[in-house]
């Protein structure tokens, strides 16, 4: 019996919402522990008709004890009647044993009586734990899965915070700069070496003229 009072007990002051919380899956935790509250009942329904049965031999041995008490009281009575005190003693010794028989009896059922109620009690609070599970099952899976994407998210916001996105922002306009002033002057270098070719192209174009008119001017000469 205690064992399955401290499962009871267990599931009983378990708080639903806190294990779901620390769930990888709420669904499947709950269903889990929905198994484990309808095993203890199926338990505790088991136990309770013991203890009652129990109990039930117990008022058994106690009314035998006080029926066996009162028939030896009425045979002292008797014996006392026809002057048999030795009869009468001997009938009193027995009155006495079976009524401390009786006492301890007496004693048990008490405490079986009282145990029973306590496992009663205990098994009517943990259906009513059941019930209500199963009543609002979508609605604790639902609680539970907010509270861990709550739990994501202030993570992944923490997580943000240690970024520094300022000194990121500057570190690639930097970059970005510099590759901008590489393009700048890779195009100069160009331009310039165009401006040499240039020049000289017309050097040699001049020198040609020169030739043509030197040319001309002699056969015009002859």
């Amino acid at each position: 019996m205690p064992s399955v009072f401290d499962r009871i007990s267990n599931i009983i002051r378990a708080n639903l919402n806190d294990l779901l919380d620390g769930a990888e899956d709420p669904e499947k935790m709950l269903n889990q522990i929905l198994r484990d509250m309808n095993d203890a009942l199926r338990q505790a329904d088991s136990d309770i008709a013991d203890q009652i049965a129990q109990q039930k031999m117990l008022e058994g041995d106690l009314d035998d004890a006080q029926k066996s008490a009162g028939a030896w009281q009425s045979k002292a009575e008797l014996a006392v009647t026809k002057e048999r005190d030795d009869l009468a003693r001997e009938a009193l010794v027995r009155v006495n044993d079976y009524n401390e028989q009786a006492g301890i009896y007496a004693k048990q059922l008490e405490a079986q009586k009282a145990a029973v109620t306590e496992l009663k009690s205990k098994r009517d609070l943990l259906k009513s734990k059941f019930d209500s599970a199963q009543r609002n099952k979508e609605m604790l899976v639902a609680r539970a899965r907010a509270a861990q994407a709550k739990s994501d998210l202030t993570k992944a916001t923490a997580q943000a915070g240690n970024v520094d996105y300022a000194s990121e922002l500057d570190r690639m306009e930097r970059k970005i700069r510099a590759q901008e002033a590489r393009a700048d002057a890779n195009a100069e270098m160009a331009n310039n070496k165009t401006s040499v070719e240039d020049e000289f192209a017309k050097l040699s174009g001049d020198h040609k003229i020169e030739e043509q008119l030197a040319a001309l001017k002699a056969k015009q000469a002859k």
